[in-house]
């Protein structure tokens, strides 16, 4: 997924504006890069706002970490109508703290991921994977443990679990894969660690400018490259010990006043046209069985998925953080 800013236009006339006063108002918290100009918010924003006789405003909260946090600290006193951008590692943090409510929705026929929630929908899903440039990297790593016990001095940068999703998945990732050998893992993981950035973009944008030699993104990375630029560079180094799944989620909260809109909005979010336009601006697979661009076809694909339940994930978080946190400094 890809993390921007998006512009919007000043010069408004009197009469729309006007007019805008009078429709009902649904605020989104979202992750920055959703309202971005290669998001995917504006035109999503656009379309409900032509069915919904309403005005929608996307509130760009850092990661799905914070937004978790500031909907905490906010608590009744939060203008979010929606929250999109969390995914299924922290719906249990979110139910726990009473924070969304029932959307009432029924399972898709056409569902493409096997997962539903009564508070949450899913609309993507991918891959937590290591990125890199195939002209610098001849001889990718084919697991966890030959990426982090590499011969090669390679430099790797990866976010932070405290701060950002990405984080959080790759912490799961580690421990699902080393288990009681995690401390061990961290560690020497650490001795070709660049850096670890609070969150996706500054990450990424260190792998781009040459600075580093893989970044954890997602397997489906690549098809950016390749939808924007033409250009196949740009690769997954795809294990055969498996990757970590991330289903990416939004709910109502519980402290809406436009209850109807938030669960129309949620509903078209599992519409064809939208479910597009996450495949080709956030650059993850769909929730729902539609037709992939052709980028997605000419990109190596995870065939073992890995995960945590959501309430494992809630009673473990914070000790391995601590445990990551003491593992690296050492």
């Amino acid at each position: 997924m890809f993390r921007h800013l998006l512009i919007i236009g000043f010069m408004l006339a009197i009469t729309p504006l006007a007019m805008a006063k009078d429709k009902p108002v649904l605020t989104i918290y979202s992750y920055s890069s959703f309202q971005s100009k290669w998001g995917a918010g504006d035109e999503i924003k656009q379309g409900f706002e032509e069915q919904c006789d309403c005005t929608v405003k996307i509130v760009g909260v850092g990661d799905a970490v914070t937004i978790l946090n500031r909907l905490r600290l906010e608590g009744s006193n939060t203008k979010a109508d929606i929250i999109l951008g969390l995914d299924t590692n922290l719906i249990s943090a979110a139910k726990k703290a009473r924070l969304v409510q029932p959307h009432q929705l029924t399972k898709p026929a056409d569902l493409a991921v096997n997962w539903w929630d009564d508070d949450f929908i899913p609309y993507d899903y991918g891959y937590f994977a290591f990125i890199y440039n195939q002209n610098n990297i001849t001889n990718p790593p084919t697991s966890l443990d030959d990426l982090i016990h590499n011969q090669h001095n390679w430099k790797i940068v990866y976010q932070d679990p405290r701060t950002s999703s990405p984080g959080l998945g790759f912490l799961l990732w580690m421990n699902k894969v080393y288990g009681a050998k995690i401390d061990q893992a961290w560690q020497d993981l650490a001795k070709n660690t660049l850096t670890v950035t609070k969150g996706w973009s500054e990450a990424y944008g260190l792998f781009l400018k040459g600075e580093a030699d893989f970044v954890l993104s997602y397997s489906t990375s690549p098809t950016v490259h390749i939808i924007n630029d033409n250009d196949y560079q740009y690769k997954a180094a795809i294990f055969q010990d498996g990757h970590y799944q991330q289903i990416e989620v939004a709910a109502m909260t519980r402290y809406t006043k436009q209850q109807a809109l938030a669960q129309q909005f949620l509903a078209f979010l599992l519409t064809p046209n939208v479910q597009h336009q996450f495949v080709e601006k956030n650059y993850m697979y769909p929730s729902i069985k539609i037709d992939l661009p052709k980028a997605y076809s000419e990109i190596d694909s995870v065939t073992h998925s890995l995960s945590f339940t959501a309430d494992e994930v809630e009673k473990y978080q914070k000790s391995w953080i601590t445990q990551w946190q003491n593992s690296v400094s050492q």
